[in-house]
C-alpha cells in the first residue's frame, strides 16, 4: 500500500511521520502522582510493545511526579493536558517529549502560545486532540454538532493558531466514538494538511467490541495509508491495546513484532481440547518479541497443512496429536495432558532458538 506522505517530526527518540515506520502507542490508566505503579505499568507496557505512552495530568502533583517518572523510564512520554495551561508548562519543565492539547478546553489564545513557546524551548512535540464529545462550543452550534466537518474545522483552526507562532513539531487527531465519523473525519483531515496523524476511535468499548471498532476503523485508514501513530482505546488493561494495535498492523503487513498465532476455530471434528491448549501457548507467549509462528490447529482437514507452514504446529486427530517443527513431524503425542507438556517443550526450544529480533 501507498502511505500518505507526512512531514516528519520528533518525539524524544522516535521520528513520527516521514518514512518511519507506524508507531504503536498507549495510555496509562494508573494515578500518575502513584510513580511507583506508573513506572511499573510503563515497564509492562513497553514489553508488550508500545513505543510512546501518554500519561493523564489532572493536577499540580501529577505533573511533579512526571520528573522522577522521566528519570526512570527511557520510552518516549506524552502530558495529557486539559483546562489548565500550566499543568503544560510544568509537564514540560518535568522533561517529557510531547503534550496532547484540546482546542475544546484550553481557554484563551494567549494561553496556547504560552504552551507553544514552552514547547519550542524544550523541543517537545504538540499532538492536536479534537474529540467528538469535547468540541468548541462554536462549531458544535455551527454544524449542530460533532460531525467529521466540524472535527476538521477544529484541528485545522488549532494547527494554523500554532503555525502563527512559528511551529511545526505537530501531530493530529480527530476522534469519535462513530467509526464511520472517524473514517470521514481522518480522510478530510488527511487531504487537508500534511502533518503526522495519530488515529484511533475514542471510547471504542471493551475488549472485545473496543478491538473489533478499532480494527474496523484504523484498518481501513491504514490500508488506504493514512495514520503515522496508532492507539487502539479499550476500557481494559492497556496492555491489550499494544497487543491489538500490534496484531493490525500485522495483519496489514505493515510492521511484524513477536509471536504470531493460528489456530482453528473447532468444530464437531474436533477431538482435542483446543481451547486449553490455545490459552497455554497465549499465556507463553505474552509479552514475547520473539518472531515465531505458532499453530494450534483441532482436526485432519486444514490442521496438518497449517502445522507444516508454522515454525510450531500442533494437528489434532482422535485422541492424540502430532507436533510439526518447520514441516517436519517431531512427536506423536496420546492424551490430553501430554500432549499439552510436549508441545509446551517444544515452544520452549523454539523459543531459546529464536531470540526477539
Amino acid at each position: 500500500m501507498s502511505r500518505a506522505k507526512t512531514r516528519p517530526i520528533r518525539l524524544g527518540r522516535l521520528t513520527i511521520g516521514g518514512d518511519a515506520p507506524v508507531v504503536v502507542q498507549s495510555m496509562t490508566n494508573s494515578d500518575t502522582r502513584d510513580v511507583e505503579s506508573t513506572l511499573a505499568q510503563i515497564a509492562r507496557l513497553e514489553e508488550r510493545g508500545c513505543e510512546a505512552v501518554r500519561l493523564a495530568v489532572p493536577d499540580r502533583a501529577a505533573a511533579q511526579a512526571l520528573a522522577e517518572i522521566r528519570r526512570q523510564t527511557s520510552l518516549p512520554l506524552i502530558a495529557d493536558i486539559h483546562f489548565d495551561h500550566r499543568l503544560a508548562l510544568a509537564a514540560l519543565e518535568a522533561g517529557v517529549d510531547g503534550l496532547r492539547i484540546n482546542p475544546g478546553n484550553m481557554g484563551k489564545r494567549e494561553h496556547v502560545f504560552r504552551i507553544v513557546d514552552a514547547a519550542k524551548m524544550h523541543k517537545a512535540a504538540i499532538r492536536i486532540g479534537v474529540n467528538s464529545g469535547s468540541l468548541e462550543k462554536g462549531l458544535l452550534r455551527q454544524y449542530g454538532g460533532p460531525c467529521p466537518e466540524a472535527l476538521t474545522q477544529s484541528a485545522l483552526a488549532q494547527i494554523r493558531l500554532l503555525e502563527s507562532r512559528g511551529f511545526e513539531q505537530i501531530k493530529t487527531s480527530i476522534k469519535s466514538s462513530s467509526v464511520q465519523d472517524t473514517i470521514a473525519a481522518y480522510r478530510s483531515l488527511s487531504s487537508s494538511c500534511d502533518y503526522p496523524l495519530h488515529i484511533g476511535v475514542t471510547e471504542a468499548g471493551g475488549l472485545l467490541r473496543g478491538a473489533v471498532k478499532s480494527a474496523v476503523g484504523l484498518g481501513i485508514l491504514l490500508n488506504e495509508g493514512i495514520g503515522d501513530t496508532v492507539r487502539v482505546s479499550l476500557t481494559a488493561d492497556p496492555a491489550h491495546e499494544v497487543t491489538a494495535a500490534w496484531e493490525i498492523l500485522r495483519a496489514l503487513g505493515l510492521r511484524r513484532r513477536g509471536p504470531e498465532i493460528i489456530s482453528c476455530p473447532t468444530c464437531g471434528r474436533t477431538e482435542i481440547d483446543v481451547f486449553s491448549l490455545l490459552r497455554a501457548v497465549e499465556e507463553r507467549l505474552a509479552g514475547s518479541a520473539a518472531p515465531v509462528k505458532v499453530a494450534v490447529m483441532g482436526c485432519v482437514v486444514n490442521g496438518p497443512g497449517e502445522a507444516r507452514e508454522a515454525d510450531l504446529g500442533l494437528a489434532g486427530g482422535r485422541g492424540k496429536g502430532v507436533i510439526f517443527r518447520k514441516g517436519a513431524v517431531v512427536r506423536s503425542v496420546r492424551g490430553q495432558d501430554a500432549l499439552l507438556t510436549a508441545f509446551m517443550e517444544e515452544l520452549q526450544s523454539l523459543l531459546m532458538s529464536k531470540p526477539a529480533a
